[in-house]
């Protein structure tokens, strides 16, 4: 199955996305909130971001949603750093281009029926164009 990484400068706001995410998942989804700095504080970290993808890796690959700017960098720095990591290079991962809290329960949605990485970023990026009101 494939695996969610949330990647937020808030740890709180990562947390809620997961929740909400998790709330339309299968029990076996790995969904990874991966918020905020090691103290707590604002920001993002390639090093933590590396590791929430190993560890929602299950073979299948890893979706990652981004909440903004220096967020999408930490992020591709994490996968450039599989890249150079023996144990881990193999892992498919990709970044979806997508409101993050709409592309994270798509994405969920997709990744719980066994959809394929291409198609739970399909999904998530499909969030883009969602009308909340008519």
């Amino acid at each position: 199955m494939v695996g969610i990484v949330i990647v937020s400068h808030s740890r709180l706001a990562a947390e809620g996305i997961r929740e909400l995410a998790a709330q339309m998942a299968g029990p076996d989804l790995q969904l990874i909130a991966c918020g905020g700095l090691e103290d707590g504080s604002i920001g993002t970290d390639a090093v933590r971001i590396q590791n929430a993808v190993i560890q929602a890796d299950s073979g299948d690959g890893v979706c990652m949603l981004v909440d903004l700017g220096s967020g999408i960098m930490s992020a591709e720095t994490a996968i450039e750093l599989l890249e150079f990591d023996d144990e881990h290079s193999d892992i498919q991962v990709r970044i979806a281009d997508t409101p993050i809290l709409e592309g994270a329960v798509s994405a969920a949605v997709s990744a719980s029926a066994g959809d394929s990485l291409e198609d739970v970023i399909a999904a998530a990026e499909e969030a883009r164009g969602m009308k909340k009101l008519q």
